[in-house]
């Protein structure tokens, strides 16, 4: 298959190293990583399975290699590419771009078993990120308010620059964790709040992302076992806690993803808070946060052993508080197990 790619985590995949100025080739038995003089050192050092080609002018020199090669037909992922460099390399050849969305995602779906030792360290390291993380709240954080609290997320769960984050973390207090995608504000952590935390770190490229929510108490942990001091909270929160455990033992290869997304979504409903879960139960994660398969209402993709996602019910009151448990799991042996 001929494909050209764009994007780092993409081009990473193919030959073992990426950077923000570069374009990847493969046509036939070929293949050529292109950059520019910037990366001469670290490419040559560990680009493989591609000769690397050092050219300022990136997409003209595609070009010319394209012309070249004389091939026929060249896949691509229109979500790549910008339209002025898709056009300079495009312009005044035969050969037919077939758009393909979503073409390296397709192909990185089925986890390799060095994939799966990468991702579960990853998220291992996560776990134990999130464990630092309550002891580094529990002695400082009381107090402060969520842009400090999430400035302290940051330098705690990357080990102090040790290692990448997946995303900027989200910590959110109350009312504010009932926006899924909370952005940090002035309200400062008491005890006694609803605290939720959403965040994950990178290991050798490959992202973690997990979720918890409790009740900021004196020395609380970020374990799933919490006791909050209203019924309504605490309803919500055993409901979420049951739907995310009940996807997890039920999950099986062979499911479509809609299927799996269900198995929190019909416990949700069935409890009365359907109206407040309003995103899908979760999405793939490996060097990308978000990628194959999604876990959605409107998925039919085929679960399959290798595959690594997430089970991140939530429910979300507006004004009131919001509640999501996430954790990643693997299918292995045709069963999810959590990472």
């Amino acid at each position: 298959m001929n494909y050209m790619l764009k994007n780092e985590n993409a081009v990473y995949y193919e030959c073992g190293y990426s950077c923000d100025n570069a374009l990847y080739l493969h046509l036939g038995k070929e293949a050529f990583f292109i950059t520019d003089s910037r990366y001469t050192v670290d490419a040559r050092e560990h680009v493989r399975k591609a000769k690397v080609v050092i050219d300022g002018d990136l997409y003209g020199r595609a070009a010319k290699i394209l012309k070249k090669a004389r091939v026929g037909k060249v896949r691509f992922d229109p979500k790549e590419w910008s339209v002025a460099g898709f056009e300079k390399i495009t312009s005044g050849t035969k050969t037919v771009f077939a758009a393909e969305p979503d073409l390296s995602h397709k192909k990185r779906i089925i986890k390799s078993d060095e994939e799966l030792k990468i991702l579960s360290k990853a998220a291992r390291l996560g776990a134990k990120a999130f464990n630092a993380l309550a002891k580094e709240f529990n002695e400082k954080g009381f107090g402060e308010n969520e842009f400090t609290l999430t400035y302290r997320a940051k330098t705690v769960l990357g080990g102090f620059g040790k290692y990448d984050l997946s995303f900027d973390p989200i910590v959110a207090i109350n009312a504010n964790a009932a926006r899924p995608h909370a952005t940090p504000t002035k309200k400062k952590l008491k005890k006694g709040d609803l605290l939720l935390v959403d965040a994950g770190l990178k290991y050798k490229r490959y992202c973690s992302d997990r979720t918890r929510t409790v009740h900021a108490e004196k020395d609380f942990l970020f374990g799933t076992k919490q006791s909050f001091g209203k019924k309504k909270i605490q309803k919500a929160y055993d409901t979420v806690l049951k739907a995310h455990d009940r996807a997890i033992s039920r999950a099986r290869s062979g499911m479509k993803a809609k299927e799996v997304d269900a198995l929190t979504r019909d416990f949700i409903d069935k409890a009365g808070f359907g109206a407040y879960y309003v995103h899908s139960t979760g999405h793939g994660v490996g060097l990308d946060i978000h990628e194959m398969p999604y876990i959605s209402s409107r998925s039919d993709t085929i679960i399959e052993d290798g595959m690594v996602y997430t089970i991140e019910p939530g429910i979300y009151i507006p004004g009131e508080f919001g509640i999501r448990i996430e954790d990643m799991v693997a299918m292995v042996d045709g069963k999810a197990r959590v990472l």
